[in-house]
């Protein structure tokens, strides 16, 4: 009785906030609703027709995995490097080096937005005034043309997130053993040859952890790209969630109804790319990489 007390408030308030939530959205999917009246008209799966014909959701698919596949090995990669090079002993300052590169991690992606506005304004802007000086008369309109936005969100996201996957990588070396590397380097192998025959074999399930770990959390990118682009200009850095916050909120008529459609075929979506992440996690296992 005592244990079922202690778990009480917890499992009310996943029920509440997680499990009430998604069952509501699959019941609200068929209805043609605002949210707001007591009007339900149940229309069944019209809704879902009617998202799978709009070109505009697609779009906002595609620059969903547009993000995933540009800044998921962007940030695997540049971790990776950076990590290489802090675990060694002979790089000075390391500690300073690992802080500096965690400090946006533990910042608030909503003010990383907005302070990113700034940093990009084409008027006054540190980043145009650079651009400036490099002889582009005006400067880049970085978060205001439709071919840059999605791209300047996509490098803050790699900066803003790759102190996470920094430690990691960090955690991951330090399973390597040093005597390897000295055993080595006492045949005559070189950076390269140490890093090619030693390391990667040795991080090989991790990475398999690391890079789906990564594939999840670029599909949740609704607090940075709100606060950044919108999903603008013209919808050219609008990604899924942006898509279902539009119609469910944003919109002149909000259409809850059909935002849940949208929202349940994304979670689809995520749910595929967690059975993937289950995948790896067993296949890391059984080469050596505990729980």
């Amino acid at each position: 009785m005592w244990v079922w007390l202690f778990l009480a408030p917890t499992v009310v308030l996943y029920g509440v906030f997680t499990v009430y939530p998604i069952v509501g959205s699959y019941w609200y999917s068929l209805l043609d609703w605002d949210g707001f009246t007591t009007t339900k008209t149940f229309v069944g799966l019209a809704n879902y027709r009617e998202v799978w014909h709009d070109p505009l959701f697609w779009q906002a698919f595609w620059h969903t995995l547009l993000f995933m596949l540009v800044t998921v090995p962007a940030q695997v990669i540049l971790s990776l490097l950076a990590a290489i090079l802090l675990n060694s002993p002979k790089m000075p300052l390391s500690r300073v080096f690992r802080t500096a590169l965690f400090l946006p991690v533990a910042t608030t992606t909503a003010i990383v937005g907005i302070v990113m506005q700034s940093i990009f304004d084409p008027a006054n802007g540190p980043v145009n005034l650079f651009v400036q000086k490099l002889g582009f008369d005006g400067g880049i309109n970085f978060l205001g043309s439709s071919h840059t936005s999605l791209w300047t969100a996509m490098a803050v996201y790699v900066w803003k997130w790759l102190g996470i996957t920094l430690i990691y990588w960090l955690a991951a070396l330090q399973t390597v053993p040093r005597d390897l590397y000295e055993a080595g380097s006492i045949d005559g192998a070189g950076p390269v040859q140490l890093f090619r025959h030693i390391t990667v074999p040795l991080l090989k399930p991790f990475t398999i952890i690391i890079t789906l770990l990564s594939l999840e959390a670029s599909l949740h990118v609704f607090d940075l790209i709100q606060t950044m682009t919108g999903g603008g200009p013209f919808y050219s850095s609008e990604v899924l969630e942006i898509y279902i916050y539009r119609w469910a909120f944003g919109a002149t008529v909000p259409r809850l109804g059909y935002a849940s459609a949208a929202a349940v075929i994304f979670g689809l979506f995520v749910f595929v790319i967690g059975i993937l992440q289950l995948l790896g996690v067993r296949a890391a296992r059984r080469t050596g990489v505990g729980s």
